[in-house]
């Protein structure tokens, strides 16, 4: 083993655990503690002042700029408890981070010296210069002002000696530059759409709550074997690397015992992660070596997002803390699982009910049928766009491979869900027998066992786990909400929930349209019948209209199948695989019309952000060909090389020595390993020239879009060309000349 190597990976596999003192308390009492919650809040604040926070927090009310200062003192002398002096609005550019600028709590005093001073004006909203964020052209670079604007429904927190206060972004012309802006449009608009939904069931049902709850897989890599290994560092992934011998062939990771060092990071990981009111619930190993999951209790969507944005922050603080370095990227290693984030979403009302749980009564039940339906209309319309909202370059490694799910979105219902919906589809298609006056008629239930009065359908009772779990399903129902698994381990969860719940918004907000229309029809029809039996029967019709419409999106198979590309191909699903093309979804005339028409973004901001898109997908493929080629030529070429001129030099030898005819036969193996060697580097030296060309060929190109085409169609294919030769000279070359730690030793933690 090189030397390098050798003592690299030695003092990687000798590292002990680091001793972190865990506080004393329950995570209960501590939970929140640098989280200016509601507690804080009712004692720093006034209580006319708390309550119409409160009211803007739980009612949407506008926040009045009368009270800010008072909020703003109030923070402040609870910050400064903590030893806090700066604040930053902290917000989510369109670049998958998080944004900061610090500002300390200093004014002049106007007698020559400093004072802590913070007002409302500097809580409220702030100026950081616009034209250095993705903006796909929204702002030129002399039209700097960009503004945030603080989000009051995310509480304030602290990191270190600053208070950071979540907001929005947007420029000076009104245009969102953030993910935050969009999703909360996004998710004003599903929980309206849903409450007038809701009220066909219940009258009394004031709020609707779009929920999430994010599971975010991750690995981790020992700091030294990381920092010798300048792939992982500049592009979060192994651009070469044969397969470990061992890997998850065994099935013995997946919810192992968690390696003590590990642990250890994962205690103090959670421990600053409850104290910021991140509400972690589930810790364990993942399915590859080295690879780990953490899921909290799910939130409201937006205070979720928020969440996640900030763990994935926090842990690669506390991973360097522990000697790791946290590997977000969705494939950071060929041939084993990717990382993932599934997206747990579901909605719920103020009386605590799920409306994507079953209930107990028929009503409950057509209600449940009713916003699983519409969820999958939306999906059903927008299956393109959804894929667009997951698709990225990092994620393109991941999606159909190692039980990701395909780049189809499909949603698996399990044989329950399916058998109801098709029983509702036939009460509908026999709506002309649903007289409101034939309570005695029966019909016959899917069991053929069960009856029901035409009053309402009659549904049996669903159990909460009334599904399988189908891992090849990018969008599947698990029993009380959906699980958009499709969605990367680094991905903001603000762009799949933004396309998500705009498309149930839309899918809501039509069956009202038609089923208030159909109650119309009914009502003058049979003006004596009761108004609640007429309201059930126009949704049972509306119901199976859509039911049978959206039956293409609908699959419980195997989604790795050839059978079932060819199958969504031909029902009408997009199949399209290329990354960049997957983005103009976005500008598909019905995303457009959706995004517009429900005020969430505009055809210019929306064009925007595809701009953005493409030009981070080129640049990642961009930097990861430059890298590719640098190791290539300075690492591994070299190092082939020169375990080829050692064997020759001992051929040679062996020739001075031993007759010609015994000297070809010891040494064929040499000899063939020497003439690979040949072979193969002078193969990945021409694809090296023939990469760089491809790759300054395309920087020619002016478009955004076609540049990231072309970098997806001949510079992608080049790169895996190479490190399929690359991963066959690890093979043959000696093990002590090999430069780069190997798979074998960046995927097992000691």
């Amino acid at each position: 083993m090189s030397n390098l190597r050798f003592q690299v990976v030695e003092k990687a596999f000798s590292k002990k655990p680091l001793n972190v003192e865990q506080p004393k308390e329950r995570p209960s009492e501590y939970f929140g503690r640098k989280v200016f919650t509601r507690d804080k809040m009712y004692k720093y604040l006034e209580r006319d002042v708390y309550n119409q926070l409160v009211s803007v927090i739980d009612n949407g009310a506008p926040l009045d700029r009368s009270i800010a200062d008072a909020v703003a003192r109030g923070m402040k002398q609870w910050a400064e408890e903590f030893g806090v002096t700066h604040y930053t609005h902290w917000f989510q550019p369109l670049n998958e981070g998080t944004a900061e600028k610090h500002d300390a709590f200093l004014e002049h005093d106007g007698k020559g010296g400093l004072m802590e001073s913070f007002s409302g004006k500097l809580l409220v909203q702030q100026e950081p210069d616009a034209s250095s964020f993705p903006n796909g052209g929204i702002r030129a670079t002399f039209e700097a002002r960009g503004y945030s604007a603080w989000d009051p429904t995310s509480p304030v927190f602290i990191i270190d000696d600053t208070l950071c206060i979540p907001t929005i972004f947007i420029s000076y012309t009104g245009e969102a530059l953030d993910y935050k802006a969009p999703l909360k449009r996004a998710l004003r608009a599903v929980t309206e759409a849903a409450l007038d939904v809701v009220r066909y069931f219940d009258p009394t049902v004031q709020k609707v709550v779009s929920n999430l709850g994010w599971e975010q897989e991750y690995f981790l890599v020992d700091e030294d074997l990381y920092s010798a290994r300048p792939d992982l560092m500049l592009t979060g992934r192994t651009l070469m690397g044969h397969d470990s011998a061992k890997n998850q062939q065994m099935d013995d990771h997946y919810f192992g015992i968690i390696p003590d060092r590990v642990m250890a990071f994962m205690k103090d990981l959670e421990v600053q992660a409850l104290e910021l009111a991140i509400p972690c619930k589930t810790r364990h190993n993942e399915v590859a070596p080295n690879q780990f999951e953490m899921a909290p209790i799910f939130e409201n969507t937006n205070l979720a997002v928020d969440h996640n944005m900030l763990l994935m922050v926090l842990m690669k603080r506390v991973a360097r803390k522990h000697g790791f370095r946290v590997l977000l990227h969705e494939k950071p290693f060929a041939g084993i699982n990717g990382s993932g984030k599934h997206n747990n979403w579901s909605l719920s009302t103020d009386t605590d009910v799920l409306l994507h749980a079953p209930g107990k009564t028929p009503e409950q039940n057509l209600r449940f049928a009713t916003f699983i339906v519409e969820t999958l209309m939306g999906v059903y319309r927008h299956n393109g766009l959804l894929k667009a909202s997951i698709m990225s370059a990092a994620n393109a490694h991941r999606l159909g491979a190692n039980e990701a799910p395909p780049a189809i979105i499909s949603s698996f219902l399990g044989t329950q869900v399916s058998s109801l919906l098709d029983y509702i589809a036939e009460l509908g298609a026999k709506s002309e027998q649903l007289d409101a006056h034939a309570d005695a008629q029966q019909l016959l239930a899917p069991d053929s066992k069960l009856t029901t009065k035409l009053d309402i359908p009659e549904i049996p009772e669903l159990l909460i786990d009334n599904t399988d779990r189908n891992r090849t399903s990018p969008f599947a129902f698990t029993g009380n909400r959906f699980e958009f698994r499709a969605v990367g381990s680094e991905a903001n969860c603000a762009s799949a929930m933004i396309a998500l719940n705009a498309a149930v918004a839309e899918a809501l907000t039509n069956f009202k349209v038609r089923v208030d229309k159909r109650i119309g029809e009914l009502t003058s029809e049979n003006p004596t019948s009761a108004p609640t039996l007429l309201t059930q029967r126009a949704i049972v019709e509306i119901l199976c209209e859509d039911i049978n419409t959206c039956r293409p999106i609908h699959f419980d198979g195997n989604g790795y199948s050839d059978e079932w590309v060819a199958e969504a191909k031909r029902r009408g699903l997009d199949v399209e695989t290329s990354c960049p093309i997957i983005f103009d979804r976005y500008l598909d005339d019905d995303s457009v019309r959706m995004f517009e028409s429900l005020n969430i973004m505009n055809r210019k901001e929306l064009a925007a952000r595809n701009e953005v898109k493409w030009e981070t997908y080129t640049k990642k493929i961009q930097i990861e060909a430059r890298v590719l080629g640098d190791l290539t030529m300075n690492h591994v070429i070299p190092v082939a090389t020169h375990y080829q001129s050692r064997l020759a030099k001992t051929v040679k030898s062996m020739r001075d020595i031993f007759p010609k005819e015994e000297v070809e036969k010891m040494c064929a193996r040499n000899i063939n390993i020497i003439r690979e060697i040949a072979e193969r580097t002078q193969i990945i030296e021409e694809m090296v020239e023939e990469l760089v060309a491809a790759r300054k060929k395309a920087n020619r190109i002016a478009s955004e879009r076609e540049k990231a085409i072309a970098y997806h169609d001949t510079v992608v294919p080049k790169m895996e060309d190479i490190r399929y030769h690359i991963d066959k000279l690890e093979l043959i070359v000696a093990d002590e000349l090999w430069t780069l730690p190997k798979y074998r030793e960046l995927l097992f933690i000691r």
